[in-house]
């Protein structure tokens, strides 16, 4: 079974300063909803981070509840979880690829965000990929925005050198030299 194949987990990222993330979560299936919630905050926990839930009513809300949240507070990262399961409808293919478009969108403009929106086939292998005991895609997801944010401390401040820049420790004037002042 495809599911249960072995792959290369990264080694947990790791912090010099506390954590902070926004988890947004829709619960329309509640109780996978809390186990993906379940795994994302024992990884977030596992680096010493602190985390906050927030709901909202389903899939395509996730995106903009984490980009009102991140003009308004000061998270350093998100994890979007849900699950959208294919009914019989077309309305599957919409809600999956526009809330991953938007997350995609959000994160090429800075916003460290790891996906957990699960898009599957039927409750089973929703239930399987929910599991913290199992495939755990909710810690995953949190893994995901913690290695995104451990990229932004560790470039964060750095600059590519390209182009003019003044000097960072000292304003020069024209005529001065060296901090000495002509009167």
């Amino acid at each position: 079974m495809a599911g249960h194949e072995q792959h290369y987990i990264l080694p947990r990222a790791e912090f010099d300063k506390p954590v902070k993330i926004a988890i947004v979560v829709s619960p329309y299936y509640k109780d996978i909803a809390d186990n993906l919630v379940a795994g994302a905050a024992a990884e977030i926990e596992a680096v010493g981070g602190t985390f906050e839930v927030i709901e909202m009513p389903g899939a395509l809300e996730i995106p903009t509840a984490i980009a009102i949240t991140d003009r308004r507070s000061n998270f350093d990262g998100y994890v979007a979880l849900g699950c959208v399961i294919r009914g019989e409808t077309t309305h599957y293919e919409t809600v999956c690829n526009d809330s991953s478009r938007a997350i995609q969108l959000l994160g090429l403009q800075g916003l460290c965000i790891g996906n957990g929106i699960l898009t599957v086939e039927n409750r089973t292998q929703a239930e399987v990929r929910a599991n913290p005991a199992d495939q755990n895609k909710g810690g995953g997801a949190a893994a995901a925005a913690l290695h995104l944010i451990a990229l932004t401390r560790k470039w964060g401040a750095q600059t590519k050198g390209v182009g003019f820049k003044a000097p960072s420790e000292a304003i020069k004037l024209a005529g001065a030299d060296n901090g000495s002042t002509t009167a």
